[in-house]
């Protein structure tokens, strides 16, 4: 029976995986040889239309032995399309397609929205906080891919190297030493976590443990309260002392089942969901039937969006929340937010943050362009240049097994002397050799440390900005080592 069902599966390794593709390979589909294969036109019609065709020349077919998605083609022919790069497109159709790209119309559609303005949140050049070194800016903000960043690591000597791992043990041990383990399962979420919800829902328990968390540590801050025995937002409450509506804004929304969970159990009453890729099993069509609930979904890159100019938000105070907000999204939501906050204070509307609760990931992705505080990384002598780098170091932390036990890396010491002595004691292949003949342990522990200065900076520069803020682990690493939740709150005055 397992033979038979590998006989139908995609014949395509999945190196990750280590195992072949489950998807079915195309049924009755063929590989053409024929004499018009490099016709641009017959190119797209087979990629598209790949089980319609039959040629009756034995000699010219082949049977596929793959999925649609796995199907061998000629990648050079191929390139990402400029408006949305999740897909691509012939070379030589680009000029059509892009008439009739489906996200076309979402664009232009998106361009008349009043919250929409390009680039609002993604930082400008007026923010970059670099000394004066002489030394031109010019082209500073482009990206810097994963690539560029490792071959800037690699062409470092190994002094350099060695002196970077100092300088990021320093300055982790003089501000990272104060995030807390806070795994909290309030009660309001105890439907959630025993498991009788809409069976509809999808139900993942280590997801559902993450969300539960997010929310006990808002309540414990004081943002989230439980009143008269039952499970109330704070908000409610103020919002219905003054005849307003409380809001909920989710950054990053997804699917939204975050913000599923956190109606269920504390009632809010307005909610936006804030997301630029269209998903399939949103969480939209159970928040709609909840009838004291309205729902707004957004789609629209965090960075294009002024919050303030969203007209159903305006003379509403919210809370923000954003549930593995990758790489410099939690920079591009953290500015978004207090830039709103302030547009609100200049404009005399009563329409603020309250408080807020990000889980961060991905932090090999942030860009110096994004990120928040880089006045207060420039303080801590870290420049562009290691900034980079200190991203690229923090996927170390999780290129192991996803599932193994963390806990011998939380309290292993990195000890930069002994790894030179042992990886450079007659080595002269380089960084390279070096980085890769770390211990597994020690890259891990090198990955943690930066993840943390980078979520440091970011507290900071909430706190410059008048708030009490946290910087927590929410769920144990076994659940997963993406476990930083960076929780904040105005208090006083508010």
């Amino acid at each position: 029976m397992k033979t038979k069902l590998m006989e139908n599966r995609c014949k395509f390794w999945v190196p990750k995986k280590s195992r072949f593709c489950a998807n079915s390979p195309l049924q009755n589909s063929l590989l053409v040889r024929s004499p018009y294969r490099s016709s641009p036109f017959f190119s797209f019609l087979s990629s598209f239309l790949w089980s319609s065709f039959r040629f009756f020349s034995s000699n010219n077919q082949t049977v596929s032995r793959f999925c649609g998605n796995h199907t061998p083609r000629t990648n050079n022919q191929w390139i990402p399309c400029p408006i949305d790069p999740s897909h691509s497109v012939l070379q030589e159709n680009l000029g059509s397609h892009l008439r009739r790209c489906p996200l076309v119309k979402q664009v232009q559609s998106l361009s008349t929205q009043p919250f929409y303005q390009k680039g609002v949140n993604a930082g400008k050049e007026g923010e970059q906080e670099e000394p004066e070194t002489g030394i031109p800016t010019s082209g500073c903000f482009d990206i810097v891919t994963s690539e560029m960043k490792r071959n800037a690591v690699y062409s470092l000597n190994i002094s350099e190297f060695f002196e970077m791992i100092r300088k990021i043990e320093s300055v982790h041990a003089q501000i990272c030493n104060d995030i807390k383990d806070s795994y909290k399962i309030p009660e309001a979420c105890g439907v959630w976590i025993k498991g009788e919800v809409d069976r509809n829902v999808p139900f993942q328990e280590k997801h559902v443990a993450q969300q539960a968390s997010m929310l006990g540590n808002l309540e414990e801050f004081g943002v989230l309260e439980r009143i008269d025995g039952k499970e109330k937002c704070e908000l409610v409450e103020r919002a219905e002392n003054s005849n307003g509506v409380p809001a909920v804004v989710e950054f990053g929304a997804g699917r939204g089942y975050l913000t599923q969970m956190l109606a269920d159990c504390y009632g809010i009453r307005r909610v936006f969901l804030v997301e630029r890729k269209a998903y399939k099993l949103k969480a939209d069509r159970s928040l709609r039937q909840k009838e004291s609930l309205i729902l707004e979904r957004l789609r629209i890159d965090i960075e294009d969006l002024n919050l303030n100019a969203v007209e159903s938000l305006e003379g509403l105070p919210y809370i923000a929340i954003g549930k593995h907000l990758c790489g410099p999204a939690t920079d591009l939501t953290l500015r978004c937010c207090l830039a709103n906050e302030r547009n609100a204070e200049q404009c005399g509307v009563n329409c603020y943050l309250r408080g807020l609760a990000i889980a961060t990931c991905c932090h090999h992705l942030c860009q110096w362009k994004q990120y928040i505080n880089k006045k207060y990384l420039t303080s801590l002598g870290i420049s562009k240049e290691e900034f980079h780098a200190i991203t690229w170091f923090t996927s170390w932390a999780v290129d192991a097994d996803h599932g193994s036990d963390l806990s011998d890396v939380i309290g292993f010491k990195l000890h930069p002397e002994s790894i030179e002595r042992k990886e450079c004691n007659g080595d002269a292949n380089g960084v390279e050799a070096i980085a890769k003949n770390m211990k597994a342990i020690e890259r891990a522990k090198l990955g943690f440390m930066c993840k943390q200065i980078i979520d440091m900076g970011r507290l900071m520069w909430l706190k410059e900005h008048g708030l009490q803020t946290q910087l927590v682990k929410y769920v144990p690493s076994s659940i997963s080592p993406e476990n930083h939740l960076l929780i904040a709150r105005h208090v006083g005055g508010r």
